[in-house]
């Protein structure tokens, strides 16, 4: 009876190990491809440099100012849930989060009129 349970528990304990190599496993080889479909996109240069420079930096303060949008949020319900439970730290707090989420937002504006450009 013993060794009955003995070798039931082995063989639960394979079968979970086999399913666990094999989603572990499935995840590798999905990650391989997707890394491949990824390396396979053609890019498509601009005619002079200076454009392909403008044109990253358009797409990495997009990208600040998506960050931007989102800190700008939270600190909006930073605000308002500190107005709700009368917490003058969490207050403080939430407006220097909504005051850092401004300036990320507006920083390629900030850039511009710091620099002259």
């Amino acid at each position: 009876m013993r060794n009955k349970l003995i070798n039931n528990i082995k063989n639960k304990l394979n079968k979970q190990f086999a399913l666990k190599l094999v989603k572990r496993s499935m995840i590798i080889i999905l990650y391989i491809i997707a890394l491949f479909v990824a390396q396979a996109s053609h890019v498509f240069a601009a005619d002079e440099p200076l454009t392909v420079i403008n044109n990253l930096s358009n797409f990495i303060f997009g990208l600040i100012r998506a960050v931007g949008m989102i800190i700008l949020g939270f600190g909006v319900v930073q605000v308002g849930m500190s107005l709700k439970s009368h917490d003058p730290s969490q207050r403080a707090n939430g407006f220097m989060t909504l005051a850092g989420g401004v300036v990320i937002t507006f920083a390629k504006e900030i850039l511009n009129i710091i620099t002259g450009g």
